[in-house]
């Protein structure tokens, strides 16, 4: 079998020839077997109607695939006398025809340098795309947590906005000045309250001295 790969003609056929020529091969060889199996059946029927006849099954069957060897190599040699005529004439693309798909690069050839720098500014233009994909994702994880805090906010409004309501309805006044007096009341409750606590460290001091 011939070993050049003939990728022009595997892009044009759909299948390397090569492969086309081994399917034949192996199809010639198949029925060449399927040939010498019936020749064999029907020796036997010949011979078995022979009054006196001594020659026995497995002696035809010695004869059949002495003479399946010689067939098979003279077979292999014309084999090979027609795959070299089909590889040339018949599955072979001339060096001067261009196909339809590939027409596109002798109207735009380039060099290999060129195809080189394409290459190079498309490995940048792919790494820029995985960066802005990137900067996209930080930003929609960015915008979705703003709105988890605004939801939150929003929450809060609407405690401020019923506590507002209350006070007006109990006659407490203006909702931020209550709480601010409230923060006020707060913070002086906290500094009684520390004020308490160092009085009584004091006095647990005093009681483990006595």
């Amino acid at each position: 079998m011939s070993v050049d790969p003939m990728a022009y003609e595997t892009q044009f056929f759909g299948f390397t020839p090569q492969t086309c020529m081994l399917r034949v091969y192996t199809a010639f060889q198949d029925y060449l077997f399927e040939v010498m199996l019936v020749v064999e059946g029907v020796m036997l029927k010949k011979l078995d109607g022979i009054p006196g006849c001594k020659v026995s099954p497995s002696q035809i069957r010695k004869c059949t695939e002495k003479f399946l060897m010689f067939m098979k190599e003279h077979f292999d040699k014309l084999f090979a006398k027609m795959e070299e005529m089909l590889l040339q004439l018949v599955l072979n693309i001339p060096k001067n025809v261009l196909l339809p798909e590939d027409r596109v690069q002798e109207q735009y050839p380039y060099s290999k340098e060129e195809f080189q720098a394409l290459q190079d500014e498309l490995q940048q233009l792919q790494q820029q795309c995985r960066a802005e994909a990137a900067v996209e994702q930080a930003l929609r994880a960015e915008l979705e947590e703003q709105k988890a805090v605004k939801a939150e906010l929003e929450k809060i409004l609407q405690c401020f906005d019923g506590l507002e309501s209350i006070c007006r309805e109990q006659g407490a006044g203006n909702f931020k000045e209550s709480f601010a007096l409230l923060t006020q009341n707060s913070k002086k409750l906290q500094d009684v309250l520390k004020d308490v606590e160092k009085k009584s460290e004091k006095m647990k001091q005093h009681d483990q001295l006595m």
